[in-house]
């Protein structure tokens, strides 16, 4: 009997463990199902779709048919940058970068892309170039003044053709052009596009009429330094002066004048005229010249009559009837004896009196002693008009220094 309930009991263990095993495993069934739910409220479904590869979509052909599938390419995402990047930056401050560039340095950045060279040619960068020492200037010269350039000092160099590529007016205010080596019909091209002119210097070179006439189209000139220059004739010269009625300076000394050239300052200048060198022309500056000069610019402050052999002591009480004069050239005018120049001491608002070639050195400082409120012979050559005076930095003109600077 012992035996037997064990045996009985059997099958009743074996429910149990199968009931057991089923519960069990039912159990674990809910635990996942209920995991799964958890995982399923927690996790950023959004996130996952965004970052998970699309599906695939038949495509759909004209029967309706979903025969075909096309595998769609997943979108690159994008790499976090390491530190600045150049094409993130806004114009604004990458044009500040650049404007701490040479000039050399400047034309190479302009070579990296399209938008650096863009912004590279900037006007912004552009307002003042010095070009001097180059020795060739061709189409660089028309890019550089297209480029919006306000101030260019290019002296001593050869010029070829500008080559300009458009024909807008250019936006320069001054500009040196002395002693270049160039032709009347490149210096007319430059010109003809130029309405705004406040100061130029075209020293040494041959023009023509058209140049000139080109220069009345500048209403805003106030220097002028036509010094040497020649090819133009006293007509248009005349046109002119009545054209630029803001002249202050004026520098005329040693052109290819003839009487009538002469004339024509005389009776055409601005009235407001303060500074006039109208020097080395010998025989065809008149006394009656410097009276006419006189009496139609009263305001003259510094006036140098130097090299005019038909000056002479009658002169002075002329000379006298100008209020405003401070500086006074008459070196190397032969008909004024020295001893006459004691009668300076009645100009009482005179400072300095160039007087080369008049006085010999044992005899100078004679003379200073007669006349010691006045600085005599302190100033060999003329500043007026002229660019870069005597004495001051040659990379200035008129005051103005370059940005932009060619160096070698």
């Amino acid at each position: 009997m012992s035996l037997e309930r064990p045996l009985q009991e059997l099958p009743l263990l074996t429910e149990n463990l199968e009931g057991s095993l089923l519960a069990s495993q039912k159990s674990k069934r809910q635990k996942r199902l209920h995991v799964a739910c958890l995982d399923a409220e927690n996790t950023p479904q959004e996130l996952i779709q965004s970052w998970s590869p699309p599906h695939k979509h038949p495509r759909v052909t004209d029967k309706g048919k979903e025969n075909e599938f096309v595998l769609a390419r997943r979108p690159r995402r994008r790499k976090d940058s390491v530190g600045a990047c150049w094409d993130l930056l806004p114009d604004e401050l990458l044009l500040r970068i650049l404007s701490c560039l040479s000039l050399r340095d400047l034309l190479r950045t302009s070579r990296v892309c399209k938008r650096w060279h863009q912004l590279a040619f900037d006007e912004s960068l552009w307002q003042s170039v010095d070009l001097e020492g180059k020795v060739r200037l061709g189409s660089a010269l028309g890019q550089v003044l297209s480029a919006g350039t306000l101030t260019l000092r290019c002296p001593h160099t050869s010029i070829g053709e500008p080559c300009f590529t458009h024909k807008e007016e250019l936006r320069v205010q001054h500009m040196d052009l002395s002693g270049c080596t160039v032709s009347p019909e490149a210096i007319d091209d430059i010109l003809s596009r130029c309405t705004q002119l406040q100061n130029l210097s075209l020293e040494g070179l041959v023009l023509s009429d058209a140049i000139l006439q080109s220069l009345a189209q500048n209403p805003q000139l106030v220097r002028l330094n036509l010094s040497g220059c020649s090819g133009f004739s006293s007509e248009t010269l005349a046109n002119m002066l009545q054209s630029c009625t803001r002249l202050t300076e004026l520098n005329v000394s040693w052109c290819d004048f003839s009487t009538e050239h002469v004339k024509a300052v005389v009776c055409h200048v601005t009235p407001s005229i303060s500074q006039l060198n109208i020097s080395g022309y010998r025989q065809n500056l008149t006394m009656e010249d410097v009276q006419r000069l006189v009496e139609r610019c009263p305001n003259i402050v510094n006036l140098d009559l130097s090299d005019s052999v038909l000056v002479t002591t009658d002169s002075f009480p002329v000379l006298q009837q100008l209020p405003s004069l401070r500086q006074l050239g008459l070196s190397r005018c032969y008909q004024i004896h020295p001893a006459a120049l004691l009668d300076f001491e009645r100009f009482e608002g005179l400072q300095t009196l160039e007087v080369f070639g008049l006085v010999q050195d044992n005899h100078l400082t004679a003379l200073m002693k007669e006349l010691p409120k006045l600085r005599i012979n302190s100033q060999r050559f003329s500043n007026i008009a002229r660019p870069s005076p005597s004495g001051r930095c040659a990379g200035s003109m008129w005051g103005y220094t370059c940005r932009l600077v060619y160096k070698l």
